[in-house]
């Protein structure tokens, strides 16, 4: 997230977020279990658009897909 947030270097409006725990994801039912490939619990690919603290637009993202999370998903809801 780091360096997608670095790629971005007059940005003075978006937050680039991340969380190692998972507690947030898991509050949000967001999880992914991937134990079994010994990965542990990791969080579904996800992109809120939040404004003045209101969250506007929720993409989910399907489990292998990477569909409506893209930038230009989040642009067209702005």
């Amino acid at each position: 997230m780091k360096a997608w947030a670095k790629t971005f270097l007059e940005n003075n409006d978006v937050k680039f977020l991340t969380h190692g725990s998972t507690r947030y994801t898991h509050a949000l039912g967001l999880e992914l279990d991937l134990g079994e490939q010994r990965l542990g619990t990791r969080s579904r690919k996800f992109a809120f658009l939040v404004e003045d603290l209101n969250v506007k637009a929720v993409n989910i993202e399907s489990r292998g897909e990477f569909i409506v999370c893209g930038d230009n998903d989040i642009l067209k809801a702005l």
